[in-house]
């Protein structure tokens, strides 16, 4: 089940809310959001839910040990134990079909291939008990002697497919008493519809068009072509990942809980560096501090820090050596802007160095869309003119005419333009414009769902990109 989908919005959505706000009772409501979150899972992965249920309870055990033999080598042994768990869970799942190809080509056997599949949500989830049990371990949390605790914190459904991480200290007081109030939940429902919006009447159009584009192999790629579908790809990713963000954080504002923050305008970006601070934070803080500040950060080994890292974030994002390339370029982009192009971008003018950013991007991209390296080297070298492409030609003219206005703006919602207007707006002393923000604020959450139905009705395209790490 996803957010965006009819089932979701008219029947299970409902269902939970009025389940939810019957009772009254804060630990009858915990119960009622962890049913509901399983029924979630389990929707669409009917057998995986005991593999939530395993990895929550197990998580569960090991913290309360990890806890009771605090400053022993048994307490050490447990966390060991622990991690090696929860990443051994996640590499059969994910890995292994990978790691056997790999080795099948390297060495002069033939071991079958394992068909595993890849239980939804299973890398956030599993980082998400890491932090967990990372915390116990070092004693910034205590362990909850109640494992509701535990199933709510690792199952709550808003984040539980697709992120944001989050930490157990972001929400260890509001299990004890949600914030419930009418402000909280409009504000809610208002973020919720923002990221609906990105997802129905963004991300999927674009995603329909990137698709047909992005087809290196055809007669009718050009260089404008695959730039364009590129810069189609890149809105799209950004509209469906933190449209999903959106809606989870909207969601978890409705039972009254604030979830972290996730994205902030990535595509303002002037370095490679800035766009990862703005881009999938929830997952940049767990690498950062719980790999590599604990691998020595820039004190000790810092290019192995830096090269662990990145390798790390790339192959989290996927079994397949395009996102290890992917990762390790970003991560060599970071290296040389901290040796030495950071600071030149510092001094030239900002128009020039979001032009190399968004640049850098865009070509990081490509190794991020063509999961076949053959397909990915073909795009660039078609980017770049180096396959004796055509240009441009006129079946790229017909896509940049008919989705020009759907480009130009999504190009503007995904800066900060629109939102802090209308904050200045709302945060004016005229009760006029106040009055605006409020009343246009009901109409556009409106017109949003009516739209999205119509296109959820019409379409059966509608992947959720992130579903698949």
């Amino acid at each position: 089940m996803v957010f965006s989908s009819l089932i979701f919005l008219y029947l299970f959505l409902p269902i939970l809310l009025a389940a939810y706000f019957i009772s009254k009772h804060a630990g009858y409501r915990i119960w009622v959001l962890i049913i509901f979150s399983y029924v979630f899972y389990a929707w669409g992965e009917p057998l995986w839910v005991i593999l939530l249920l395993l990895a929550s309870l197990i998580g569960y055990v090991f913290a309360l040990g990890i806890e009771r033999t605090r400053g022993t080598w048994a307490s050490k042994g447990l966390y060991v134990a622990s991690i090696v768990v929860n990443i051994g869970l996640l590499g059969f799942f994910k890995y292994a079909g990978f790691l056997v190809d790999n080795l099948n080509l390297l060495l002069p056997v033939d071991i079958p291939v394992p068909e595993v599949k890849l239980p939804i949500g299973i890398s956030f989830f599993t980082f998400e008990l890491i932090c967990y049990l990372t915390d116990v371990y070092k004693g910034t949390i205590s362990a909850p002697r109640s494992p509701k605790k535990v199933l709510f914190y690792v199952s709550f459904f808003p984040h539980l497919v697709a992120g944001p991480i989050i930490r157990y200290t972001d929400i260890e007081k509001q299990i004890e008493r949600p914030q419930v109030t009418l402000a909280g939940f409009s504000a809610g429902i208002s973020r919720f519809m923002v990221g609906l919006g990105k997802k129905v009447l963004l991300a999927n159009l674009l995603g329909e068009t990137a698709a047909q584009l992005l087809t290196p192999s055809s007669a009718s790629s050009s260089v404008l072509g695959i730039w364009f579908g590129i810069i189609l790809f890149a809105l799209q990713i950004y509209f469906d990942f933190s449209g999903y963000s959106d809606m989870a954080i909207g969601l978890g504002k409705m039972f009254g809980f604030n979830l972290r923050e996730n994205f902030n305008y990535p595509y303002v970006s002037k370095s490679a560096g800035e766009f990862w601070r703005r881009w999938n934070m929830s997952l940049g803080g767990f690498f950062r501090d719980y790999v590599y500040i604990p691998l020595g950060g820039n004190q000790r080994f810092y290019l192995r820090n830096l090269f662990v890292v990145w390798f790390l974030t790339g192959f989290w994002h996927g079994a397949s050596w395009n996102f290890i390339i992917w990762g390790l370029y970003f991560g060599m982009l970071i290296y040389i802007e901290r040796q030495f192009l950071g600071k030149w971008l510092a001094r030239i003018p900002a128009f020039f160095s979001h032009i190399y950013a968004v640049i850098v991007i865009l070509v990081g991209w490509v190794w991020f869309y063509f999961t076949d390296l053959s397909q990915g080297i073909q795009a660039l070298l078609t980017m770049f003119g180096l396959n004796h492409r055509d240009f441009a030609n006129l079946e790229l003219e017909f896509y940049i005419r008919d989705n020009l206005l759907l480009v130009l703006a999504a190009i503007l919602l995904s800066t900060p333009l629109v939102a802090r207007g209308l904050e200045k707006l709302a945060a004016s002393s005229s009760k006029l414009g106040r009055g605006l923000v409020v009343a246009g604020s009901q109409v556009f959450n409106v017109a949003v769902l009516i739209l999205a139905t119509i296109l959820l009705v019409g379409s059966s395209y509608n992947p959720f990109l992130y579903y698949r790490f």
